[in-house]
Order: C-alpha cells, then structure tokens, then sequence
C-alpha cells in the first residue's frame, strides 16, 4: 500500500509539472491528484516538495532521454530518425489531446533556480539532447560544428513546435517542420561526403 501511494504521487506530480509548472503545482494539488493522505508526503519525501519534484523530473529527463537514444540509434541516416522524432513528438501529443508538452519547459520558465538540484538537471537534460542530436550527426559524417548547430536546431524548434501545436491543437507545424529539418540535415551529410572525397583526393 505504501508503494502505491507513492507511486501515486510521483504519477500525479509528473502530470501537473507538465501542465503547471513548479509554482503552479501546491501541496494540496499533489495530495489531490494522487488521493493520497495528508501525511504521506514527508513520509515517503522527507525532503518535502522540492524532493518529490527532483525526483519525478530526474525520471522524466531519463525517461526521455532514454527514447531519443534508441530512436537515433535505430537509424543510420539522422534525416530518417529525426524525421522519426517530430512524428513522435505530434503522436504524443495528440494522445494527450495536446494538454502535455515537454516535461521540463514548464519548470524552466518557472524559474528552477530556486532550487539549485531543480535547475541543474534542467540544464543537464538540453545539454544530453542536443549531445545525442549532435553526435548521431557526427557520425554521420557532418562536421563538428555543423551537427553542433543542427542540433540546437532540431532541439529548439521541437520545444518551439510543442506550444505552438498545444496552442492550435494540431500536429501539422510539426510535421512540416521535420520535412524542412530532415532535408537540412540531408544536404549537411552530402556536403560532408564531398568535403572528405575532395580531402582524399588532394
């Protein structure tokens, strides 16, 4: 019973950081949602709320970033599994009928600095994205500096692309998006191909 209640609360908190943010998730939200009594919060997080929020948001990063793992491994061309992505991202989202984007955009623009383990594993989760997104570009054969940008690219414009589908309820921005995306990161592996047959030519 008590590791239902507090997989309850991990469940319910993940949900409502993703729709509230960190300041906009209270207590009495937590405890709500998860129908949990009133006692069982520092029962099972001692450290209160700010502990209930680490952890769920350390899974949510893991979990995430466990996915775009595997989805950029599955694939040797990065324009197919990027493309792949966004197609996830819009069925994602339209499983939760557009109510849910990213798990961490919302504690971002809360202002996770209030709490320093918060806000560190906020900035670690983009730096982990963008690092799979680059090296998969990388060992593509794109340059270095290249895959870095294209990286910012696809991460930036998913996150962009969420709101922007959350707001108008729909997956079309998304889709044709990674259209352009895909034909950008095309063009930067055969840019690279002649680059290296040039060099050995030389």
């Amino acid at each position: 019973m008590a590791t239902d209640t507090r997989k309850r609360m991990i469940e319910a908190t993940a949900l409502l950081l993703r729709r509230r943010g960190y300041h906009g998730t209270s207590l009495n939200d937590i405890l709500s949602a998860s129908a949990a009594p009133r006692g069982s919060l520092y029962f099972h997080f001692p450290g209160g709320k700010d502990q209930l929020v680490v952890e769920v948001t350390r899974a949510s990063v893991a979990d995430v970033t466990e996915r775009l793992g595997a989805q950029l491994a599955s694939e040797s061309d990065p324009a197919v599994a990027v493309h792949h992505i966004y197609q996830s991202v819009a069925r994602m989202l339209e499983d939760n009928e557009f109510s849910l984007g990213c798990p961490i955009a919302p504690v971002v623009l809360d202002a996770p600095n209030e709490v320093p383990d918060l806000e560190e594993i906020c900035r670690s989760a983009f730096e982990q994205w963008i690092g799979l997104l680059r090296d998969a570009f990388i060992r593509a054969g794109i340059p270095e500096r290249r895959a870095q940008a294209l990286a910012l690219l696809v991460e930036s414009s998913l996150e962009g692309l969420m709101v922007i589908a959350r707001a108008t309820r729909d997956r079309t921005p998304l889709l044709a998006v990674a259209n352009e995306v895909g034909a950008l990161i095309e063009q930067a592996v055969l840019a690279g191909k002649v680059a290296r047959r040039a060099e050995t030519a030389v």
